[in-house]
This record gives structure tokens, sequence and C-alpha cells, in this order.
């Protein structure tokens, strides 16, 4: 049937189907889970309207193909990347794109032998794992090294590349990495990049968005900051964004643990029953004792 065809009957709203599907509840829910991000929301959301289009272009007869979808992920570590993947498999399995809707992480080491014969069975049982949902790579431009004449990794990305092709209709990879990095791995491999429909970089947090996940992260744990916290907290991050190795919401989660552990120990020594309060509330001496302070104030003398 073409467009000039009859009118078929009246097919789904758009709107009903975007929460009949459960795919709102699943947007809804990226939206709690991670902070900022409008872009690559906004970008997950146009694929989310794309494949539900063309479930109600099928519903009235109208020719459609799967539309490819392998991705691409750019961004610093700590951004969200492999949160969004996870709820990208949700989405495609409740639109019908994939079977199963399940998420595989995996590395370089993951797909690439050691030895002759040993990449090309590593890889196949990767992707058999991974058959029906989303494959995630994460560093994908390890898979090339060119400088060594004897590395394996090219032989795992061919084998890629042949099931992204031909198997696009139940298996969605998504690609990770520094973005530099990830462009000189596709300008390396132009088979890889013409297979990739879809480039979302994931930006840095800013210090307010770092704030506003380190107060989730601490809401999910029954924690809260006293008043005298915030303002150590907020400094906290100021001075640890400028030093090396920051990964975002990776490094807040990790600074809360070290609070956690701070307040547990001086909580600890006390005689006296606690209080509910005291069992929840974190205070500046649990955030003032990290050596990122002494390492600023290290750097200023210096």
């Amino acid at each position: 049937m073409d467009a000039s065809s009859p009118a078929a009957p009246a097919s789904t709203a758009p709107r009903a189907l975007f929460e009949s599907s459960g795919v709102k509840a699943l947007l809804d829910q990226l939206d709690a889970e991670l902070i900022g991000l409008a872009p690559v929301k906004g970008r997950i959301r146009d694929i989310a309207a794309l494949l539900l289009i063309d479930k109600l272009r099928a519903e009235q007869g109208l020719q459609s193909q799967p539309p490819t979808l392998h991705m691409c992920f750019t961004g610093n570590p700590g951004t969200g990347k492999t949160t969004v993947a996870l709820r990208m498999a949700e989405v495609l399995k409740q639109l019908g794109y994939v079977r199963k809707g399940h998420l595989v992480a995996v590395t370089r080491d993951d797909l690439v032998g050691q030895f002759i014969g040993h990449t090309a069975p590593k890889t196949k049982e990767i992707i058999k794992k991974a058959m029906g949902g989303v494959l995630f790579i994460d560093e994908a431009y390890y898979l090339y090294r060119p400088e060594n004449e004897r590395d394996y990794g090219q032989e795992a990305i061919e084998i890629l590349m042949q099931v992204m092709e031909n198997n696009r209709d139940d298996l969605v990879v998504i690609l990770a990495g520094y973005k530099d990095r990830m462009d000189t791995f596709f300008g390396s491999n132009p088979g890889m990049a013409s297979r990739i429909a879809h480039h979302i970089d994931f930006p840095d947090y800013s210090e307010a968005e770092l704030m506003q996940i380190a107060q989730l992260m601490l809401g999910k744990l029954n924690y809260r900051f006293g008043s005298d916290a915030l303002p150590a907290f907020e400094q906290y991050v100021h001075l640890r964004r400028q030093q090396p190795h920051f990964a975002n919401a990776r490094s807040i989660r990790n600074a809360l643990d070290r609070i956690r552990l701070r307040h547990a120990t001086r909580l600890f020594s006390a005689e006296a029953s606690l209080s509910r309060d005291e069992l929840v509330t974190l205070h500046a001496q649990d955030i003032l004792a990290s050596r990122v302070f002494t390492q600023s104030q290290q750097g200023k003398q210096a």
C-alpha cells in the first residue's frame, strides 16, 4: 500500500502509544535519575519518536524498514553514557525493535584475543550474548592498534561491522569513549564510521549539576548535608574539578563514599546512643578532612 491508497482505519494517536508502550515511563525515569544532559535526552526522545511513528506506519500497512540505530557516545567518564545505553535498550525493547532489551557492556579485553584464532570465537560469543539487545563497547578505540602488527583488534572490528550490517534489526551497537580518540578511530576505520547513525556527545556536568547529583545520591542512601556541610562540599567540588582524573558523577559518588566513611568513624567513638538525625546528617568536618583541600593548599604554596 502507498500514500495514494484508500484511507486505512485510524491509527493509534502517537501520544497514546507513547504512554501505553511504557516508553514515556522509561524516559521519565531517565529524567529523574540523570541530572542535566538536555541535548542527550532530546536525542533519545527523537529516536523514540522515530520508532513510534514507524510503528504507527506499520499499523497502516505503509512500507517501512528498521532504521539503523548504531550509535557513538562521546564524553568524559562519569557523564551518564552507560545509564543512557541501559535505558535505550529498554526503550528499544518496549517498541519491539529488539527482542530482549538487555545491555551487554564490554571493553577490548572481552573481544580481542592474544593469539591467532582466539579473537573470532571471543567476539562471536559476546555478540551472541548481546543479540536481541544492545552491545555497549567502552573505549572502543582500543580495538584498533595499528602500531602493533601482531594485534588482533582489526579482526574483531571486521566481525562487528558484518553483524552491524546484517543483524541491525536485532542488535544495536553503541561505541563509547573520548571524542578526540573516537574521531581518530573513525578516521582509520571508515567502514565502522559509515555504520554509525547517531553521534551523541555527553557534556561535562557544571558545579551546580554536580551538587544536585550529590544531593540525589545522598537522598537515595538516607543521608543529607548539614547546614555547615553544604558550603564545604561546594568548595570540595570546585577544587576537585580542577585536579587530575576528575570523572564527573563517578568522582562525586566516590567522594560521598569517603565522606560517609569519615562520618561513620566519627560517630563510632561516641559512647551515648545516636539519634536518627546524627545517623543521617553529614557535617563539614567529614568533608574538610579530604586530601583535596590539602593538595589545593600545597599547590598555592608552591
